[in-house]
């Protein structure tokens, strides 16, 4: 059964039309002009739209050129009176149209450019879920290759201390040099969608462990977890493994944005990373919706302000007073406040006043797969 769209402004047309395939098993939807006609497309999915060309206001093929925007899947029939040859040979070649019916029809002829028209969809489908497939299947050996063949890396930024801007950790960022996947959020969707988090936790894993070693004593590092890593306890100790021998020097980032109530076993994959001697941090705490209760319910060691609160704080006593408040709550719980996104003097000297213990942005450093010339002195006396 079709669900069909029948537009024309005769009402003897449309319950003719109607008649005649309800009769025949299909669900018909009459409209009596375009405008109609297009509200409903914008309401509903359709199977076929069967238009007359000549209609007020808006003519057939102009309802036919906005339904193709609206639902490209719906197959369009062009029902007209006075075959105009020109003018439907060009709606067929710009792929308005993909099929002509002439007035009068007999009933037979109606039925037939119907089925005609849905057996080229379920063709046009099959072709489709071909090539889905086929796509899937090169993204996903695309992915094992940026993986697997040295195409990722960590680029490193700063956070520096509020009192005297010395280095305190770097956050670890995720690139790619790969021709397609050439950034993070396109290497992240395609893991999603490929249920390859693990496997991308864990190639990040190997490239954190090996900035480790290199950076000195006392220096942390911050790196991100994806919110559904959170739901595979085992999964995440498991890609977690490469940086255990490092675990004290390492924190964990779970976005703030994330919502936790709906991860299952979150709250054990947080009991057993920091059981690992790993530390937890809130991240872009005031991007979301939930954030005391995420504060109540992770007792991170580190809150990260999220840099849409940091901008312009200088100008905002209302923001000023927040990231005052937020300090003395991290103080209160022992936990460290980072002020993320900073980019001008006059915020860091803002943030300073306010107590922020650590800040991070721009100003001090943009992400760099090289050590800062003083992290590399400081090593390399040591």
């Amino acid at each position: 059964m079709a669900r069909i769209l029948a537009v024309d402004d005769d009402p003897l047309v449309r319950r003719c039309i109607s008649r005649i395939l309800v009769n025949a098993g299909h669900e018909v939807v009459p409209a009596g002009d375009g405008a109609d006609a297009l509200q409903l497309a914008s309401d509903r999915a359709f199977d076929v739209a069967l238009v007359d060309y000549h209609l007020p206001f808006i003519d057939g093929l102009e309802v036919l050129q906005r339904l193709r925007e609206v639902q490209p899947g719906c197959l369009r029939i062009l029902v007209t009176g006075a075959l105009d040859l020109p003018m439907i040979m060009d709606a067929v070649n710009r792929g308005e149209v993909m099929r002509v019916v002439e007035k009068p029809f007999e009933s037979v002829g109606l039925i037939s450019a119907v089925e005609d028209a849905m057996t080229a969809r379920r063709r046009m489908m099959e072709v489709y879920q071909v090539q889905e497939q086929a796509a899937s299947a090169h993204e996903r050996t695309m992915l094992e290759a940026c993986l697997d063949g040295g195409y990722t890396r960590l680029a490193l930024q700063p956070i520096v201390s509020g009192k005297d801007s010395s280095i305190q950790a770097f956050e670890c960022l995720l690139r790619s040099t790969h021709s397609v996947l050439d950034g993070p959020l396109s290497i992240i969707r395609a893991a999603e969608r490929h249920d390859m988090l693990p496997q991308l936790g864990r190639a990040v894993s190997l490239h954190a462990a090996e900035w480790i070693p290199k950076i000195p004593q006392g220096i942390k590092l911050f790196m991100n977890l994806h919110p559904d890593e959170l739901a595979d306890p085992d999964g995440m100790c498991a890609s977690l493994e490469p940086l255990k021998p490092w675990a004290k020097r390492v924190v964990l980032e779970i976005t703030e944005r994330s919502r936790l109530q709906g991860i299952e076993a979150w709250d054990e994959s947080v009991e057993r990373v920091t059981a690992m001697g790993f530390a937890i941090a809130v991240d872009d705490l005031g991007a979301g919706y939930s954030s005391l209760s995420v504060l109540a319910e992770l007792q991170p060691s580190f809150i990260k302000v999220d840099m849409s609160i940091v901008r312009g704080i200088d100008c905002d006593p209302r923001k000023q007073r927040l990231v005052d408040l937020l300090t003395r709550f991290a103080e209160a719980t022992d936990a460290t406040l980072i002020a993320e996104g900073v980019e001008t003097q006059d915020e860091a000297s803002a943030l300073r006043v306010c107590g922020a213990h650590l800040l991070q942005g721009y100003l001090f450093g943009k992400p760099s797969t090289e050590l800062p010339d003083c992290i590399i002195k400081s090593s390399a006396s040591a």
